[in-house]
């Protein structure tokens, strides 16, 4: 409607204002409207007109909280998340039964009056003192907009939300003073289109094109006359009028809608007639929101993207800030999983190991040279029932993850040997590896003082025939606990502490890797998957590190792209290093411990680990265009993987290569399906001299043969750079999580 104006240079809805700053203010009006008189608040009859002008006059309206969607690399679907399940829509996109619907149950003369109603406010008077009680109001269409925009202000804070819809004559003049300014601003279909957007139509559902997807599963545009009637109906009192749970009641409350529709001539009586008739007919849609709701297995996933925003400053400065933008919602999230590996990674583990198992399965895919997360997935599926959890066993604590990751056994061993190559051990070192010894006397750590062996801690290998000379790659293909032990005594801690720091390897609880042999040599730190297959992917890439990303792009909901974390990519050493890695690691696979997770003629490489008790059974394994790490083993650290059913098989014991390795295959082999198969860069490592040991020519007790035929026993001549206590294969009481497989493994001291 054109503006008028009068007298004084004011317009229609500035000389209200003013009239209203003196009546509202004095009790005279609102005191009988939906509130108890003025005195019963405690307010004297002393408002003035500078009082209500006093009032700050700028309404601030937050944007609509949304859905967020969340995709896949290729654009697909995972999940739709938000805190309000809303979709704004233009209001040309909505049913004009809708609009006329809406308007003839709140606010008949919508189009007729200003910012305030005042034949309504004295309506309203009149029937409030004949009845003796506050029994009807007359807020405009604009006004119950402001008190909603107060309400979606407040967010999902209680004290704020209770706050915003507080009945007191307070709240009721700032609604008034800004409804007179978006009847300014916005003008009356902008109001309608924005009314629509942010009511609440009860079953979770915030504004009418989620409303009409919640009820009927379809869009707004095409709401029939008696169902736009219902969902009008239902603003009143979203609980009392609820058709899901009461029909009748909301029958009852769209007729009387229908009536009202006659009753302004916006439709004929006869079509309201006919509309009664019909019977409420739903066809709801089921709120679907959430990581619960995530496609192929990918709710760990979701629930990852959702950490990473909530934790990552490039998303705001603070907690807040970034909880605030992530509740606003309205996102489209494209992230980096591939749905072919996702797909693969969930077949793989649902055939490896049931949701009913004492054991869990967790798996993660990253492409080496770019950090991106591929995929991820484990067998106890995302959720709250029975045999699931909100857990992602994949992460670390601080993006959702357990406490402290999971400990990786022999996984580590070669972060041990990559520091000691790059530091310029050849290739062909060769150390006695006893079956059994203490670990060193001391062991060099990054400050002057040494790690010393106060407690008499001992390591063994897995089986009494494990006992050197052994040389870099068979050790690292048989994984001779001994060997590693003894590198670990040559190189020192403090190089394997900067590989690891390189490589990002961090204990599932975020913090550093400590100085400990054991930790080092045998792996006895928790570390989550995701690190463990991150680092790896570095070999593959030829010693480049690149940080794990999940996003590759974010779009607002008016389509405007914000900035998203980036992958880093630094050396964390020579090519030389990781091409001889790769050469170990392979070994591991041709005719090692990982026999079971080789991909025929693929090039691959990777490592085994069981930890003591074969409480944790590890396989990290990669290509040269995926890597991927395989975990099993109890959240809880208390199932001991012997004698066990997993997926339907039985083992006596568990190993690394035996369980974690087939699942490794399985995901990797789907994963890669119809993609290129290139080849490592690797270097020649020739095998060591064979010695030729006098004593091997005479009769001695197999009990005093723990060596293989030809080779010497025991260790027990000293070989050349490295230096051992005298009861080199003797005890000590205490001896540490070692061995837990065939592929070693272990913590300890």
């Amino acid at each position: 409607m054109p503006k008028t104006r009068s007298g004084g240079g004011l317009t229609g809805p500035q000389q209200a204002a003013k009239f209203l700053g003196v009546a509202v203010l004095s009790g005279a009006v609102l005191a009988g409207i939906a509130l108890p008189a003025a005195g019963a608040l405690g307010l004297a009859a002393k408002g003035t007109v500078e009082g209500f002008d006093e009032i700050p006059a700028n309404l601030k309206t937050p944007p609509l909280s949304q859905r967020t969607t969340i995709l896949d690399a290729n654009g697909g679907q995972i999940a739709t998340v938000y805190s309000r399940d809303r979709q704004v829509v233009r209001l040309k996109d909505i049913s004009p039964y809708m609009q006329k619907a809406i308007v003839a149950i709140e606010d008949a003369r919508f189009y007729e009056h200003g910012a305030i109603d005042l034949k309504g406010i004295l309506r309203a008077l009149n029937r409030n003192a004949q009845s003796g009680v506050a029994a009807q109001g007359a807020s405009t269409l604009t006004q119950q907009y402001v008190k909603n925009v107060f309400v979606e202000e407040a967010g999902d804070d209680p004290t704020k939300v209770a706050e915003a819809q507080q009945k007191s004559l307070g709240r009721k003049i700032r609604e008034l003073k800004y409804a007179i300014q978006v009847e300014e601003e916005l003008g009356k279909k902008k109001i309608l289109e924005n009314y629509l957007n942010i009511t609440f139509f009860g079953q979770q559902a915030y504004g009418i094109q989620s409303a009409a997807q919640r009820y009927f599963s379809k869009p707004a545009k095409d709401l029939k006359l008696e169902e736009a009637a219902l969902l009008a109906g239902i603003v009143q009192s979203p609980s009392r009028y609820d058709p899901v749970n009461d029909s009748e009641e909301a029958t009852k409350r769209r007729n009387i809608v229908l009536q009202r529709m006659a009753d302004t001539r916006d439709i004929s009586q006869g079509e309201a007639d006919k509309a009664k008739e019909i019977p409420i007919k739903l066809k709801v849609s089921k709120p679907k929101n959430g990581c619960i709701t995530a496609v192929s297995g990918a709710g760990f996933f979701c629930d990852y993207v959702r950490e990473v925003f909530l934790s990552d400053s490039v998303f705001g400065k603070t907690k807040e800030e970034r909880a605030k933008v992530w509740n606003q919602g309205g996102l489209t999230i494209r992230t980096t999983l591939d749905p072919q590996a996702q797909e693969s990674v969930q077949a793989s583990v649902k055939e490896h190991v049931y949701q009913r198992d004492k054991v869990a399965a967790a798996v993660t895919l990253v492409e080496p040279g770019t950090g991106r997360i591929l995929g991820m997935g484990q067998s106890k599926p995302y959720g709250f029932g029975n045999n699931e959890t909100q857990i992602n066993y994949s992460v670390n604590k601080r993006v959702g993850g357990s406490n402290f990751g999971f400990p990786t056994g022999s996984t580590f061993k070669p972060f041990l040997a990559a520091a000691a190559v790059e530091g310029g051990m050849p290739a062909t070192q060769s150390y006695p590896a006893p079956y059994k010894m203490r670990y060193p006397e001391s062991v060099q750590t990054c400050s002057d003082k040494p790690w010393v062996n106060n407690g008499g801690f001992t390591a063994e290998n897995e089986n009494r025939s494990e006992v050197g000379p052994y040389a870099m790659k068979e050790a690292t293909a048989k994984s001779v606990n001994t060997y590693f032990v003894q590198m670990l005594e040559q190189t020192g801690m403090c190089p394997v502490i900067e590989m690891t720091d390189k490589l990002g390897v961090v204990q599932g609880d975020g913090s550093k890797l400590p100085e400990s042999p054991a930790a080092l040599s045998l792996g006895s730190n928790g570390i989550s998957p995701l690190t463990m297959a991150n680092a790896y992917a570095a070999f593959a890439n030829r010693g480049m590190y690149c940080t794990p990303i999940a996003i590759k792009s974010i779009q607002t909901a008016n389509g405007k792209s914000i900035p998203v974390p980036k992958s880093h990519c630094s050396r964390a050493m020579s090519e030389q290093t990781a091409d001889t890695i790769n050469t170990l690691l392979r070994g591991v696979i041709d005719s090692g411990t990982g026999e079971q997770a080789g991909l025929g003629s693929r090039d691959s490489a990777g490592k085994t680990g069981t930890t003591d008790e074969r409480k944790n059974a590890w396989f990290v394994g990669y290509t040269p265009n995926i890597s991927g790490a395989v975990w099993v083993g109890s959240a809880s650290q208390q199932v001991e993987m012997e004698n066990i059913t997993i997926g339907g098989r039985y083992h006596g014991k568990v190993f690394g290569g035996q369980v974690p390795g087939p699942i490794w295959k399985d995901a990797v082999s789907g994963a890669l399906q119809g993609k290129p198969a290139p080849s490592f860069n690797t270097v020649h490592i020739p095998d060591p001299p064979r010695e030729e040991d006098p004593e091997d020519d005479e009769e001695r007790p197999d009990d005093d043969k723990p060596g293989r035929p030809g080779r010497p026993g025991g260790g027990q001549k000293p070989w050349p750079g490295i230096s051992f206590p005298p009861d080199l294969i003797g005890g000590g009481q205490n001896r540490g999580q070692s061995n837990g497989g065939q592929d070693g493994g272990g913590s300890g001291p």
